[in-house]
Order: structure tokens, then C-alpha cells, then sequence
């Protein structure tokens, strides 16, 4: 098919639904998943990142999921380079790469390189570590006000990482990041940039009702297995979304009620976070997914638009621009 896409690019915020259009697309396209997210990299963090399970696996090639142990550090850069591997095995065998995830550095790493920003120094990283954050978001805001004004502050490792660059170079953190190029006119026509969202209320309902299953399902007792692997001592793996919490309330810093309730507030404000990354940095096309047979229904729009027999047909109105990458 000479419509047929190189590479697909499904991009969203956390609970959309995102894997399961990836799957059926998969089967229905020929293709094969490369997951785009910072914590299905490590064996065993499972409930708590979604990871498709044995059989959806079995359904389609899944790649860059469970690629370290909890206890090895892992960064974009890494990611950059392996999904850069599996996407060129992937054209190779004459498929269709499908990048699927929310994490949006990572796509950022993919698509475009992370730029000419010096390797960690263990030392230097030792000091920032031990210092207070309100002591680290100080001086970052006073050394580079463009970082400090979109850095997610909560989050140390990322604080630290560009304090990091800063006094390694002598130079803020923001200008040693690659710009974000523009696809030329025949890479636009052979790859397809698609974002999923829903409204608000739906999101939050599956948010509430996934964090509710993943602790249903045994997040803590998976948290306490991780901790004797080393998750503990992973500054990355540590900090994923769930297991940070539960590692907390392991600590006896709050009660199982209030910890599952406070993830429920964490993911809600990634997912608001991711939409504002999205929206700002890729040029996608947005869909609006309403219910559960989403999965099916984009699959037989998008199928159609790439010509696969026996797919109903789709036309650009049925993939509206109601989002766009600031310039």
C-alpha cells in the first residue's frame, strides 16, 4: 500500500487508553509496540505502570519493556538509543513501528536527541542530592529562569540533573536542549503524530477506578518485594508514580486509605501535566475518545484511512487539529 505509514506516533495523558488502540492497531496494521514510558523499562515495577500483560503481549510484539532491574539506573538517552534499535528491526522486517506512551522526554529523546548536555558527574550529583530542594529550585531560578519557570519543582532528580548541567557548563540549562524540528512534507505523509484525550470527568473516573485496581491487584506487596530487589536505591525507579506513595506509607507516613487516595491526586496532576507537554511540544492530532469501545472504533477509522481491506473509511474530519505544538 503506498499510503501505508512508516511509523506511528500515539501519544496521551496516563489512563486515556492509549495501549489498548496500540494493540488492536498492532493486530489489525501489522505492526509492533515500542513503548514510550520511563518506568515499563524495569522488571517488575508491573501494576503500577500498566504493563500489557502476558497475553496482550502474545497478541502483538511489545519493545523497551522490562530492560533493566529496578536496581540499574536507566534515562532517556538509553531509551533513545535501544527504541531507536528496535524501530529500525522493526521497518527492517517491513512493519510498522508503533510508538506508544506518555512520557514525553522520552518521545522527545526519539524524535529528536537530547542535545549536547554533559554526562552525569557522580560527585557533583552527590552534593546537589544532599542539599534541600528549596535550596536547589533557588538557585535554578536564579541561574536559569526558563528551566526553573517549566521544570516540574517537585520532582529532585530532574532539578537536580539540570543544576547539574548548569555548573558543569557554565550555561543555563535551557539552551543546551535540542530544538524541537519540524517534520518535512514526506515524513508527514508517512508517519501519523496522533494525541488521544477525553473530558475531564471520564479521565478522572479512570484514573480513580485504575489506581483502585492497581492497589486491588497488590501494588503494596509488589512495592515490598521491589524494595529487597533495590528499588530503594534507584533515584529513578523509586520515584515512579504508586510505588514512591506506597513507599511512604511503608515508611508510616500515612495510612492505606489516605496513600491510596493521594495517588489518585498524583495521577490526576501527571495526566493534567502530560496534556500541557503534549499540546505545547508535538505537533498531534488530537481524538477524543468517549467509552470503552474506543480501541476498535479508532482502529477501524485510522485502518481505513491507510486503505487496509475490509476497514470502514476515515477522512480528515474524523481527526480533528483541536491541538497544536507551540512554536
Amino acid at each position: 500500500m503506498n499510503n501505508e505509514p512508516r511509523m506511528l506516533v500515539l501519544a496521551g495523558p496516563t489512563a486515556v487508553g492509549k495501549s489498548a488502540v496500540a494493540l488492536v492497531l498492532a493486530e489489525r496494521l501489522g505492526g509492533e509496540i515500542v513503548a514510550v514510558d520511563s518506568m515499563q523499562v524495569y522488571r517488575g515495577l508491573d501494576i503500577g505502570t500498566g504493563k500489557p500483560t502476558a497475553e496482550e503481549r502474545a497478541r502483538a510484539p511489545h519493545h523497551l519493556i522490562d530492560v533493566v532491574e529496578v536496581s540499574q539506573p536507566f534515562d532517556a538517552g538509553q531509551f533513545a538509543r535501544l527504541a531507536g534499535e528496535a524501530v529500525a528491526a522493526i521497518r527492517g522486517r517491513g512493519r510498522i513501528a508503533i510508538l506508544c506512551g506518555g512520557t514525553g522526554l522520552y518521545f522527545k529523546a526519539l524524535l529528536e536527541g537530547l542535545g549536547a548536555a554533559p554526562p552525569a558527574d557522580a560527585a557533583l550529583r552527590a552534593a546537589l542530592a544532599a542539599a534541600p530542594l528549596p535550596e536547589l529550585l533557588r538557585e535554578l531560578a536564579e541561574r536559569d529562569p526558563a528551566t526553573y519557570e517549566r521544570i516540574d519543582r517537585q520532582n529532585a532528580r530532574r532539578v537536580i540533573r539540570a543544576l547539574e548541567v548548569i555548573r558543569l557548563t557554565g550555561r543555563p540549562f535551557s539552551e543546551q536542549r535540542a530544538p524541537w524540528e519540524r517534520e518535512g512534507a514526506s515524513a508527514e505523509r508517512r508517519c501519523i503524530f496522533l494525541g488521544l484525550e477525553r473530558a475531564p470527568g471520564e479521565l478522572r473516573r479512570r484514573i480513580d477506578g485504575r489506581v483502585e485496581e492497581m492497589f486491588r491487584r497488590g501494588l503494596v506487596a509488589e512495592t515490598e518485594r521491589l524494595l529487597q530487589q533495590g528499588l530503594g536505591q534507584n533515584p529513578t525507579a523509586r520515584q515512579a508514580l504508586g510505588y514512591r506513595q506506597v513507599i511512604e506509607y511503608l515508611g508510616g507516613q500515612r495510612s492505606l486509605p489516605e496513600t491510596i487516595e493521594l495517588v489518585k491526586i498524583r495521577t490526576r496532576q501527571l495526566a493534567k501535566r502530560q496534556m500541557t507537554w503534549f499540546r505545547r511540544q508535538m505537533r498531534l492530532r488530537w481524538m477524543r475518545l468517549e467509552g470503552e469501545p474506543a480501541a476498535e472504533a479508532i482502529a477501524e477509522r485510522l485502518a481505513g484511512e491507510w486503505g487496509v481491506p475490509g476497514a470502514g473509511g476515515a477522512s480528515e474530519k474524523a481527526l480533528p487539529e483541536t491541538g497544536a505544538r507551540a512554536s
